[in-house]
Formats: structure tokens, C-alpha cells, sequence
């Protein structure tokens, strides 16, 4: 199996788990991707926006069953989780539709909004629409990326992938040191 192989088999899951988890990075890569030829544009597109919709409804509906577990008061006692719940009841449905774009709030907020008292029928609806808005937007910017790639890097696939992959890994590392410097500050 070549390495397109690979990323045909596996590149559209990988972009749905990596977008869902982690977010921009894998939206961005797919769309790298897609630049290459190596995945359909339309379908890295739908595969980011049903991964971050899936995990934002898994998110929520866990938080919101055990709402009253030690897991979710844990959350609760960060910063970032106490700015997005006074975001919450003030603006429920500006709020569901612009988190994901927001940095810092998008891993913590289903989970406020789960413990919240926003009903799932209006959070299901609002997320589908904005994961709808978000995939294809995040995958648009990595596709115009890919152009820049192509003038500075060889045109060999494995260079692309090892580009692509460091930078999901330096995105994650960042965003994590900035959340744990955010939990430090608010300690």
C-alpha cells in the first residue's frame, strides 16, 4: 500500500476524529490534503464538520447526564469554564454558534453548556449549523494553504504528511500550554 492508499483509506477518519478532538489543526490538514489531490474537497469538508459536531453533542450530553458527578464540578472551577457559563446566560444561541471559533473556549464548552440549563433541543440544532459553517471554512483555509506549500516543498506526499502532522503536533502542544498557563492564572 502506497501512502495515498493510506490517506484515501484512512485520511476522511482521520480528519473526522483530529477535527472533533483537537479542531483547526486536522481542518486545516485535510484541506492540505485536499489541495494535493490526496482526498475529495467536498468530503474533507463534511468529514470536519461532522467530527466536530459529533464530539460537541458527546460533550454535552455527557455533561449534561452527569451533570452533578465530581468530573464536571472539576471543570467547573476553571476560568475558562466560568467565562463560558456567564457567556452562556447571557447569550445561549450566540454562544452555541460562535464557540467553536472561539480559542481557549471550544474543548470546555459543550461541557458548560451540558451543565447548563440550555435545553438539548436548542443545542443540537445550533451546533449543526455552526459545525456546518465551521468545517467547511477551516478546510477552505487549508486548501488556499496547500498553494504556498506546493512553491516551497517538494511534491513528494510523505514531505507533505510530515508538514501537515507537525504542524497538528505543535498546534496541540501550543494550545494545551496556553490552556495550562490560563489554569495556572486562575488558580
Amino acid at each position: 500500500m502506497t501512502v495515498n492508499d493510506l490517506l484515501a483509506h484512512y485520511g476522511l477518519f482521520a480528519v473526522f476524529a483530529g477535527s472533533g478532538i483537537e479542531g483547526e489543526p486536522f481542518a486545516l490538514a485535510g484541506g492540505i490534503l485536499a489541495h494535493r489531490a490526496a482526498l475529495p474537497l467536498w468530503q474533507v469538508m463534511i468529514a470536519a464538520s461532522l467530527g466536530s459536531c459529533t464530539v460537541d453533542q458527546f460533550w454535552f450530553f455527557l455533561a449534561r447526564y452527569f451533570r452533578d458527578d465530581r468530573w464536571v464540578a472539576r471543570l467547573s472551577r476553571r476560568p475558562a469554564f466560568a467565562d463560558a457559563i456567564d457567556l452562556i446566560e447571557r447569550r445561549p444561541t450566540m454562544f452555541i454558534l460562535l464557540f467553536r471559533f472561539a480559542y481557549g473556549l471550544r474543548a470546555i464548552a459543550p461541557v458548560a453548556i451540558g451543565s447548563s440549563q440550555v435545553s438539548a433541543w436548542r443545542f443540537v440544532p445550533l451546533t449543526i449549523v455552526a459545525s456546518a459553517i465551521w468545517g467547511p471554512i477551516f478546510v477552505t483555509i487549508g486548501y488556499m494553504f496547500g498553494t504556498t506549500l506546493e512553491r516551497y516543498l517538494p511534491h513528494s506526499t510523505a514531505t507533505i504528511i510530515f508538514v501537515v502532522m507537525a504542524f497538528a503536533l505543535i498546534s496541540i502542544l501550543c494550545t494545551r500550554a496556553a490552556l495550562r498557563r490560563r489554569s495556572l492564572r486562575g488558580s
